[in-house]
């Protein structure tokens, strides 16, 4: 995350632009950003994978029995997310598990990773939370119809309620359902990129010798703000995918 200090305007007040730091820009020169661009988003993305890579692949190539710490970290965040996989979506989501693991390690890497000062944060950005809530929405989606064809429907018939009423519960159940992947996605990024711009406007502060030393503890108690909530936000986009799931698993109510 970047943490450039605020500068001198043109008035000799400071100059606060917290949100300079989610700008996605070129890496190699160049103003235009295409599908194709080589960004500063692209080179986070690559670097959350090789981190992924190294702890999960290199940490536990070993497989002491006196594990490394690495080895220890992969062994409890796999331990935690099969655990989890399997208490929130039952025993017959387990075969998902691979693509549930990834999708927390990836989220918790790139949120780790967007603390490193000068760091691009990628889940603060709504195009790749978007994208991660669609994939969950469209894979439980059609996994629902393949296991269960036009029975899936009966994830927004409550067939409990009185009969006057369910029509309208039904029309609230679709509607919620299709706005899972906006809340899902706007949670995790507004989340990332509200600690982080308070960060920055903490940093910005300590340019002013008065305020100094309460912008820097201001500056340390955010940072451990944000190393809570990185591990948070992993941990609730994961278990509401566990919670989509197991309702594509199981739609009736």
């Amino acid at each position: 995350m970047a943490t450039e200090a605020a500068h001198g305007g043109e008035e000799g007040g400071l100059v606060f632009h917290p949100m300079d730091q989610f700008i996605v820009k070129p890496l190699f020169g160049g103003e235009g950003v295409h599908w194709y661009t080589i960004t500063n988003a692209t080179l986070w993305m690559a670097l959350t994978v090789l981190a992924i890579v190294a702890l999960m692949v290199l940490g536990t190539s070993g497989r002491n029995r006196i594990p490394s710490r690495m080895q220890s970290v992969a062994e409890m965040a796999y331990g935690f997310i099969y655990k989890m996989v399997e208490d929130v979506a039952g025993k017959d989501a387990i075969r998902f598990f691979p693509y549930i693991f990834t999708l927390f390690m990836f989220i918790v890497t790139a949120n780790l990773l967007g603390l490193v000062p000068t760091a691009f944060t990628v889940t603060s950005h709504f195009a790749a939370t978007i994208l991660l809530a669609l994939s969950v929405f469209l894979t439980v989606t059609v996994l629902g119809f393949v296991l269960h064809g036009k029975q899936f429907l009966g994830l927004f018939w409550v067939s409990s309620a009185p009969l006057a009423v369910r029509p309208l519960l039904a029309l609230i159940e679709v509607i919620s359902y299709f706005v899972r992947p906006v809340s899902h996605s706007i949670r995790l990024a507004g989340n990332m990129m509200a600690g982080h711009a308070v960060i920055k406007v903490f940093a910005g502060f300590a340019a002013i010798a008065a305020v100094s030393p309460i912008s820097i503890v201001a500056i340390a108690g955010m940072y451990g703000l944000e190393l809570l909530v990185a591990f948070i936000q992993a941990y609730v986009f994961t278990i509401l995918t566990c919670v989509y799931l197991k309702d594509a698993l199981h739609p009736a109510h």
